[in-house]
């Protein structure tokens, strides 16, 4: 039968071909990434010197929101709130001398969204934490918290952010009230969608002339395609439209925007320089926190962006050779595959290289 259809006999090899090389291939790209060597899902408070040496003295309190929804609007898509956002800036906020409460806009226990990919060791030690847990189990209800107790508040993201934040009256006179005592407004990738219709005193909208971020149109899309029909506005968009100038970075790097005391992240990456952007606001110096792997990748994934593959591979040997600093190999391998998604296929073969240098450098000087 072959021999009679040519084009099919070739349309198999080809076929089989492209079928081993994408085997061969996944196989090597797999083994780019990082072993697991230890197991930090049982990690607890006292692993972390970050948040049980150095306690600093107590400076007041911060309330961090997180979204009740837990689903995407009409379309049925399960939600809530991001587990990574919320764990990270809690544990700043608390090494830094601050106690965290946790509100949502109807209370009690919110649907939260965990990715185990994206899990460090701070998301298990929060995880593992009974106090955390019970104040995210217990939340309070929007409508029973008192301003004038907080020096700042934070706007966990979230894609149900989208939904219950906008439109809740009880969010938007506590931000009103903070803003306006100048203490501190913080919000990272969809948290920021609690500041659109915050209207002030004088009449004009909280974000009116100033620099903000939250994710963007390019993020959002690229993995939901219809998010312009699920969602009720696109974020980027609307804070656009409310005066904000918006300030966009990289997608899914780290990007904050510091406007006196309004403090934005562009997405989860940025949650760790927002938090501590919202500490220095409120007049401390942020204690020292050793960098996590994840970040070291996104530094290394910034200077590529901004300066080339040659750049982010001096980097990655600085990292190494002078600091012995980690770097979360997987992230920039994501990276790689969100390239492909794009259809830019030499930044995915520039990217996937940058993953091997990575592991070439560690390996180099484990």
């Amino acid at each position: 039968m072959l021999k009679r259809y040519p084009i099919l006999k070739w349309s198999l090899i080809v076929l089989t071909s492209l079928i081993i090389v994408l085997a061969v291939f996944g196989w090597w790209f797999i083994n780019l990434l990082p072993s697991l060597d230890n197991d930090v899902s049982i990690s607890q408070v006292s692993d972390i010197p970050y948040l049980s040496e150095d306690i600093q003295p107590y400076r007041g309190r911060v309330l961090a929101v997180v979204t009740s929804a837990n689903t995407m609007g009409s379309s049925g898509k399960a939600t809530g709130y991001e587990l990574t956002e919320l764990a990270r800036a809690y544990y700043v906020f608390q090494a830094n001398g601050f106690e965290v409460d946790v509100a949502s806009p109807q209370g009690g226990k919110p649907t939260v969204v965990i990715d185990d990919d994206d899990l460090g060791i701070y998301d298990f030690a929060f995880l593992n934490d009974s106090i955390a847990q019970y104040k995210t189990s217990h939340t309070l209800a929007m409508e029973d918290v008192i301003a004038e107790d907080y020096e700042a508040v934070f706007f966990v993201g979230g894609k149900g952010a989208m939904f219950d934040f906008p439109n809740n009256k009880h969010i938007q006179s506590l931000v009103k009230k903070l803003y306006q005592a100048d203490k501190v407004i913080g919000a990272v990738c969809h948290g920021p969608a609690a500041l659109v219709n915050v209207t002030l005193d004088n009449g004009r909208s909280l974000l009116e002339n100033k620099e903000v971020s939250g994710f963007t149109n390019d993020e959002e899309l690229l993995l939901i395609p219809d998010a312009e029909t699920i969602f009720p506005f696109l974020l980027q968009d609307k804070l656009s439209a409310q005066g904000a100038r918006f300030n966009e970075g990289a997608m899914y790097l780290e990007q904050v925007s510091h406007d006196k005391n309004l403090v934005t992240g562009q997405n989860p990456w940025s949650t760790w320089k927002m938090a501590e952007t919202m500490i220095t606001q409120m007049g401390y110096t942020p204690k020292h926190r050793e960098r996590t792997a994840e970040e070291n990748a996104v530094e290394v994934l910034a200077m590529y962006e901004h300066h080339g593959s040659q750049k982010a591979k001096e980097l990655i040997v600085d990292m190494y050779k002078a600091e012995n600093k980690p770097i979360a190999r997987e992230l920039i391998a994501i990276h790689s595959v969100m390239a492909a998604m794009r259809g830019e296929l030499g930044r995915f073969f520039s990217i996937v290289g940058l993953t091997s240098y990575a592991k070439k450098i560690a390996t180099e000087y484990k």
